[in-house]
């Protein structure tokens, strides 16, 4: 039996009775004893094998409760537009990549965001035309919601006027002359995607690899990841996870998400929620209910402060949405909704007050605005608020704007749900936001981005750094129900911990842009160091 003993540590076990301690005995992947450096030596020095932290600090390992490992892997592969700011800028990108195309060949793009344009807006289907003329482009926005393609890819995909769009999905079309725009909005993208080339079983494995590598050097222990349109569908994707994390060894503790078109796999399969192992395992069967708020998607119960022609729309309308809850309970599912807007939310609570609870909790993914009579009804046990920090420095200012003044005040208020008793979880929806979550703590705890000098939007919201490194500990344990093996440091826990090149809880906030991993730890073995 292998005896680890990380030393001289200043430890944050999450545990608010012991809250710091200097050592923790590791033995078969689990926290065997943990308190002083003098007497965890004492006791299991003589047998052991002895990190020593160097006085840094450590906590829980790191989870993100809801991101996209194969859509971050496929990333890599493709155009960012992520660097863009301006029309020119993201047009002289996609000229770049268009030079170096042959005739006929794809261009994927991901990350454009016209909001962080100085000028220009967003390019029309004329400009793309111009830079890229012999080749189709599919280019998606930072948020997912919204898509840009040039008269080479309708041709592609032979589109015309009276071509069916997938429901909840719009093909933007000028007012005036009724010729597509470029834009297609939510599922929309469907009509294009089976037109572009798939990357084959070998490819996918590759950047799967180097996304779940990139996850562990900034300090995740665990990811809460949505895959199947990516990665081929629920059998390939359990199959190239398998592969990555319990074959070659790659630790990271990864629950998977299941679409909804794809709950007749887990029936056939013979999965569920919880089903495999303690590094590879089912999750919640992932349900969109609205868009986001970037492309006026987003569904609120009032139009638009900055456009009262739309409130945005729902995915699914209210009696398709709770067939889809029906039909996930019927596998014994919990669900995970994406919903950004009042309306949204207020839809899906609506459909799950209609039937028990499964064994795991639903999660309420974003829950970005939370009418006051709405944060009643998520004040429950078996619902969790699955946020992501990290969307206010990418949000603010221009979504005050957007949604209003009034409206703001019941947006990304996440001191105000932990204090109603709301339980929530911390993610990044990566690659949306950096996967970094550092910049979600930070997001947390100052309520700016990176560089404002202000004292915070909402300052109000602030939570405390306990609070916000509980939302990527504990609050990603409570979501699929593992408390009592993750999320804190105590005996008998997996050791998983993640470790600082800052002392995190006396510092100015600030200096979380600055720090740095320096190792990751997965069952007691470190998988990454820097």
């Amino acid at each position: 039996m292998t005896t680890t003993i990380f030393t001289n540590g200043h430890i944050y076990t999450g545990d608010q009775q012991t809250r710091f301690v200097e050592a923790i005995v590791v033995r078969d992947g689990l926290v065997h004893d943990l308190g002083s450096d003098a007497d965890m030596r004492l006791q299991w020095g003589k047998e052991a094998h002895v990190i020593d932290l160097q006085g840094r600090t450590v906590t829980p390992g790191l989870i993100d409760s809801h991101l996209h490992l194969g859509w971050q892997g496929l990333t890599f592969l493709q155009l960012d537009l992520g660097k863009a700011r301006s029309k020119d800028d993201m047009l002289r990108l996609i000229k770049q990549r268009a030079d170096e195309t042959g005739p006929g060949e794809w261009i994927e793009g991901f990350g454009w965001d016209e909001n962080l344009f100085a000028s220009g807006g967003i390019p029309s289907i004329e400009e793309l035309d111009h830079v890229a003329p012999h080749c189709p482009i599919m280019l998606s926005r930072i948020c997912g919601h919204a898509h840009l393609v040039n008269s080479k890819a309708l041709e592609k995909i032979g589109y015309h006027k009276e071509m069916p769009v997938p429901a909840g999905g719009v093909v933007v079309c000028d007012e005036a002359s009724g010729q597509p725009t470029g834009m297609l909005l939510e599922t929309a993208s469907n009509l294009v995607r089976p037109h572009i080339p798939k990357p084959d079983y070998e490819q996918l494995k590759k950047s799967l690899r180097r996304s779940i590598q990139y996850a562990m050097q900034h300090g995740l222990t665990g990811a809460h990841t949505e895959d199947l349109r990516e990665l081929g569908g629920l059998a390939q994707t359990y199959q190239l996870y398998d592969e990555l994390i319990n074959q070659e060894g790659l630790a990271l503790r990864c629950n998977l998400l299941v679409y909804y078109p794809h709950m007749h796999e887990l029936r056939d399969l013979r999965m569920h929620a919880g089903y495999g192992n303690d590094h590879v395992r089912i999750g919640a069967v992932k349900i969109f209910a609205d868009g986001a708020l970037g492309r006026r998607t987003a569904y609120l119960s009032a139009p638009y402060a900055d456009d009262p022609s739309t409130s945005g729309y729902p995915v699914h309308e209210q009696e398709e949405l709770t067939e889809l809850v029906r039909q996930a309970r019927s596998l014994s599912m919990p669900i995970a909704v994406h919903t950004i807007g009042d309306k949204a939310l207020e839809m899906v609570l609506d459909s799950l007050d209609l039937f028990a609870p499964a064994a795991y909790p639903d999660r309420l993914i974003h829950t970005q605005i939370v009418r006051p009579d709405l944060l009643e009804r998520l004040r429950h046990p078996h619902r969790i608020a699955d946020i992501q920090p990290r969307f206010l420095a990418g949000d603010f200012p221009w979504v005050i704007d957007r949604v209003g003044p009034e409206r703001i005040s019941n947006s990304y208020i996440w001191k105000t749900m932990l204090n109603k008793g709301i339980i929530c979880a911390g993610g990044s929806d990566t690659p949306v936001e950096p996967i970094d979550p550092l910049l979600g703590i930070h997001a947390a705890v100052t309520r700016k981005a990176p560089g404002d000098t202000h004292d915070g939007y909402m300052p109000e919201e602030k939570l405390t750094m306990e609070e916000a490194i509980a939302l990527f500990t504990v609050g990603g344990a409570q979501v699929t129900a593992e408390s009592h093996v993750k999320g804190t440091l105590a005996r008998g826990k997996f050791a998983d911990m993640t470790v600082y090149s800052h002392e995190l809880f006396t510092m100015d906030p600030d200096a979380l842009l600055e720090t740095k991993i320096e190792m990751t730890v997965i069952g007691g073995k470190v998988v990454y160091t820097r």
